[in-house]
């Protein structure tokens, strides 16, 4: 299959020697979401609005904080304080705490429902949640479509736990014989890399019985970052 515009980071990624090409995917989103977050953008009207509602979670308010424009951080972190201010005095002239029952459940109040979804948006994971779908419908696609991809797909290194999840569940777009075929093949790359990094880690720690001292190191030196991607998605040192 030609490659598409679409196609070139999937490709790009599986042929990358990584511990799961989807978590590079979405590193790469994730650093392209927040240059975007911090660049000129952050001056456009319809980009604070939509900030100063939602916010940011706190892995990617610390990520922004990182960055070198500390003054773009600041200024959407005033807006958005200032609107969230704006907000919660005005749903509390009209809003009580929820009321407790012994026997029904506890209702929550409008401001503890305000907060609690303020807690859980953030502009840069919805940014990049709308791309990173389109890539596992594009991994799907080309697993069908695209001749020389499948082989590609099984020399990988395996994937994620969230992210063996997450292409298990998207088999179920395709046709029976294919879905058959695909789960058989991620199941397989997905327990062979598992065990392989897990034969890794306990190397690793067997290193420390004396009797091992002068023993190899083998593959096992880097065995932590690799079984955190594993079981994690990702690892920053």
């Amino acid at each position: 299959m030609k490659e598409q515009l679409y196609t070139i980071p999937v490709n790009d990624a599986f042929e990358t020697d990584c511990e799961c090409p989807l978590c590079l995917m979405h590193s790469q989103l994730e650093k392209d979401a927040i240059d975007f977050t911090l660049g000129p953008s952050y001056m456009e009207d319809d980009i604070r609005m939509e900030t100063d509602k939602i916010g940011f979670c706190s892995h990617h308010m610390k990520q922004m904080y990182k960055n070198q424009n500390r003054l773009g951080v600041a200024l959407m972190l005033h807006t958005h304080m200032k609107k969230t201010i704006s907000t919660i005095e005005k749903m509390s002239k009209s809003s009580s705490p929820a009321k407790k029952s012994l026997f029904s459940k506890k209702e929550s109040s409008d401001i503890q429902k305000y907060t609690e979804d303020l807690s859980h948006s953030c502009f840069i994971c919805n940014r990049i949640d709308g791309v990173f779908k389109r890539y596992i419908a594009t991994i799907i696609h080309c697993y069908k479509h695209d001749s020389d991809f499948p082989a590609k797909f099984e020399k990988s290194k395996g994937f994620c736990t969230t992210h063996y999840g997450m292409l298990y569940d998207a088999a179920g777009s395709l046709g029976s014989s294919d879905q058959q075929k695909f789960i058989e093949a991620l199941n397989n790359i997905y327990l062979t890399n598992m065990k392989r990094v897990a034969d890794d880690l306990e190397w690793f720690i067997d290193k420390f019985d004396y009797r091992n001292e002068d023993k190899p190191w083998k593959n096992s030196k880097d065995a932590i970052p690799r079984s955190i991607i594993k079981t994690n998605s990702y690892f920053e040192e």
